[in-house]
């Protein structure tokens, strides 16, 4: 395996295992964001201990994120040198203010609703809580910022400096920060970590309550995290959709190969389930499943519209065909059982019998990793439906290597991050699972909560104090 291959390679572990850990903090801190708003709003003290319950998770996957994501920065420096050079204008600004306004952020705020709950106020915590939020999300979007220039450059120049060397220039600032596909990217990007968070919430639940440890928390949180789970599957397909059309408007050789479009024509049918296509593309996809004029339609709405297929450029300049085909239909797949499972649980909640459908909490249980795998693979199909392209039509992958590294030092480093991330994976696990052993401190231990009681309706043996930070009830919103 050449050096490229090698630089590839470790790039593509270490994105793949540092963007776990942003999905489930981004979808923790929303679940926290609205949790807190709650607590603050009515003084119960179940979303207090919810709260507290959600903030410890985030933290212990925080922390580990934030290591994973050191060691993927290091690499534009040490393996990515060339690429460095010629993005480090354009890139420079979305960087630093990641680090200097969202990760900030998000870390300090944090601090003060796991450690400081009972030094500040009601409304101080609150507010906190909402930045810990803001400051998850601003930094998801200054670094989608970033990738996405490499999709669709925009708001540039190409200049060569005093060595002769060109790099890329930064003419407009928001034509650069605003290209084409930064908020499609966005807006798809958030509902899926959404969904994330409350998969990651739901099947916690659904385990408190299949072991018989079902309380005021968790009959809340599996509720709550219903709901929003449904409602971010839908919004991922309808963000999905918006963004597939933007690739298509602006990657038709990436849309292409995600839909296994091999020649231009029209009345093009949309595969559900088929064999991917080879890289020379003969013959387009295998035997499947189809909906006739369906991609057509959905793509151009009209049954008789023209698709371009990869044969609109030269074969040396095609993605990996299969890879691409697989992992966008695989994540699509994932995301219509996702939505699937929601519609039952919704319609279970709607019959105030969610908690009593065991074979439904497993499945919940079990599904935890399905948004996770799912954002893996779209995130797969952005950057491999990419190649050969490391910034798409300016500069390929194998210019923007460093040239003093070897494969050997590739392959020194690649082992050396395959232990470090074996262990942070474990530590990850562990506090996790002793986190969710010990649980949400307990108000009362009872039956599942039906869905249409409101908290203040609830009999006295299942009612909830104020909240213990505010013991007299007096601190002001």
């Amino acid at each position: 395996m050449d050096v490229v291959e090698l630089d590839r390679l470790q790039f593509a572990l270490t994105i793949s295992f540092h963007f776990v850990f942003p999905a489930v903090t981004i979808g923790l801190a929303g679940l926290i964001a609205i949790v807190e708003t709650l607590r603050w709003w009515t003084k119960h003290d179940v979303y207090d201990r919810l709260s507290v319950f959600l903030t410890k998770l985030f933290a212990i996957t925080f922390v580990i994120g934030v290591v994973s994501g050191i060691v993927m920065e290091f690499q534009f420096g040490t393996n990515w040198s060339r690429f460095s050079g010629f993005v480090g204008d354009i890139f420079g600004v979305p960087l630093a203010a990641e680090g200097i306004f969202a990760f900030f952020l998000e870390s300090a705020f944090v601090g003060v609703v796991l450690f400081g709950r009972d030094r500040v106020g009601s409304t101080v915590r609150w507010i906190a809580g909402l930045l810990v939020c803001f400051g998850t999300t601003l930094s998801a979007f200054w670094i989608l910022v970033a990738n996405s220039w490499m999709q669709t450059p925009a708001g540039f120049k190409i200049v060569t400096d005093s060595s002769g060397v060109q790099k890329a220039q930064m003419t407009d600032f928001f034509e650069a920060m605003f290209n084409p596909s930064t908020l499609p990217r966005f807006f798809h990007t958030m509902a899926a970590c959404w969904v994330v968070g409350a998969f990651f919430l739901m099947g916690i639940s659904a385990w408190y309550v299949l072991r018989g440890r079902g309380s005021d928390v968790t009959s809340f949180a599996l509720r709550m995290s219903v709901v929003i789970a449904f409602l971010g599957a839908g919004a991922m397909f309808a963000t999905g959709d918006l963004q597939t059309r933007e690739v298509q408007a602006n990657q038709p050789v990436k849309f292409a190969a995600m839909e296994g479009v091999c020649t231009t024509a029209t009345s093009v049918p949309l595969d559900l389930i088929a064999v991917p296509p080879s890289q020379g593309c003969v013959g387009g996809t295998g035997p499947g499943i189809a909906i006739p004029y369906g991609l057509s339609a959905m793509s151009d709405l009209d049954p008789n519209g023209v698709i371009k297929g990869l044969d609109q450029v030269d074969p040396s300049l095609w993605p990996p065909v299969a890879e691409t085909f697989m992992s966008f239909h695989m994540m699509v797949g994932l995301g219509a059982l996702m939505l699937l499972l929601m519609v039952i649980g919704v319609f279970f909640l709607w019959r105030r019998s969610l908690e009593k459908h065991r074979w439904w909490l497993w499945l919940a249980v079990a599904a935890i990793p399905a948004p996770i795998l799912a954002t893996e693979l779209g995130w797969m199909t952005a950057e491999v439906g990419r190649q050969p392209w490391i910034v798409q039509g300016l500069m390929m992958v194998s210019a923007g290597t460093s040239p003093s590294v070897s494969a050997t030092d590739v392959s020194i480093s690649l082992v050396a991050i395959l232990l470090l991330y074996a262990l942070l994976f474990f530590l990850w696990i562990y506090g996790l699972t002793r986190e969710i052993r010990r649980g949400p401190e307990v108000g009362a231990e009872v039956a599942p909560v039906t869905p249409a009681a409101p908290i203040d309706a609830l009999p006295a043996s299942r009612a909830v104090s104020p909240s213990k930070s505010d013991p007299s009830g007096k601190k002001g919103r």
